[in-house]
């Protein structure tokens, strides 16, 4: 697909380079860095008319698999994050899930159970984890799975939920509702920043018993609790366990899950790489956005 054709981040870009000319002036030239395709597409052309520096993308990759692209690594380094520790990782991945029996691949293992899972009726999958800063990775989780599976009226319906903060929310349901959810629960057994419970003389808040412990040790012995409890209420739990929470880790689960979703849909025998379900509602769209505007009823 042609890169700057999705009409919500383009009109993010319109906006953004607006503003970049309005307050730098010609100097925004040189601020303004685009990823897009290497010959084609909207962007691709603004980008050569107005002399922007680009990163390519090879047009054979849809957004949901770009993570590992300059799509995904270059806002990523700007953020901060160690791009290279992040690639290791995904490098990693990729070496350990060559095996292609299941037994002994961790991603074609996690796509099998999902789908004798499914076979069984239980058609929602909802992933859970105790960071909230892993909320943007449940987003991209759910396109990816989503986008990729649902076709030909298939599929598990992806969703997610963030632990402790949900299961006050839905936490009711998942435990007592509908059977029709499985969890995948992540969890990271170090964090790079974790924080100790302080001992208080007064103890007035009756949680000295908690004193010395981590935030993620509690968070793993409520993940332990949480996933007792959901299972004897008949809610299957897949755990996935990393060895910590960083850029490392976070490139090795993120190429599991592309591998693993690449699996699971041919094993639905759906194509994971399409997406024909979005491009009918973006064609249904622009027809209602390019029609005349109608203003006072007439």
């Amino acid at each position: 697909p042609q890169t700057g054709t999705t009409m919500e981040p383009a009109l993010a870009f319109r906006m953004i380079q607006e503003y970049m000319i309005k307050r730098y002036g010609p100097e925004s030239r040189n601020r303004i860095i685009v990823t897009t395709d290497i010959t084609k597409g909207a962007l691709r052309e603004t980008a050569t008319k107005k002399g922007y520096r680009t990163f390519p993308i090879e047009d054979t990759i849809g957004g949901r698999y770009s993570v590992l692209t300059a799509v995904g690594l270059f806002p990523l380094a700007v953020a901060g994050i160690d791009i290279v520790a992040l690639l290791d990782g995904a490098k990693q991945a990729a070496i350990d899930l060559l095996e292609e029996r299941s037994d002994k691949n961790d991603a074609y293992r996690y796509a099998v159970i999902r789908h004798v899972l499914h076979k069984k009726g239980f058609d929602v999958e909802l992933l859970a984890s105790y960071e909230p800063g892993l909320a943007s990775l449940h987003e991209w989780w759910k396109q990816l799975f989503g986008e990729s599976e649902g076709k030909e009226y298939k599929g598990i319906y992806p969703s997610s939920v963030t632990f402790t903060t949900d299961l006050h929310a839905i936490g009711q349901y998942i435990q007592e509702g509908r059977r029709i959810l499985f969890e995948t629960l992540i969890h990271f057994n170090e964090m790079e920043c974790d924080i100790e419970v302080p001992y208080l003389d007064d103890d007035t808040d009756k949680l000295n018993y908690l004193a010395g412990r981590t935030f993620n040790e509690i968070n793993h012995l409520s993940k332990e609790g949480t996933a007792s409890a959901h299972n004897e209420g008949g809610v299957p739990i897949i755990q996935l366990e990393l060895a910590k929470l960083d850029e490392y880790h976070m490139g090795y689960l993120v190429y599991f899950f592309m591998k693993a979703c690449a699996m699971s849909a041919y094993l639905l025998e759906v194509d994971p790489f399409d997406q024909p379900g979005v491009d009918a509602y973006k064609q249904k769209m622009l027809d209602l956005l390019k029609a005349p505007v109608k203003h006072g009823g007439k």
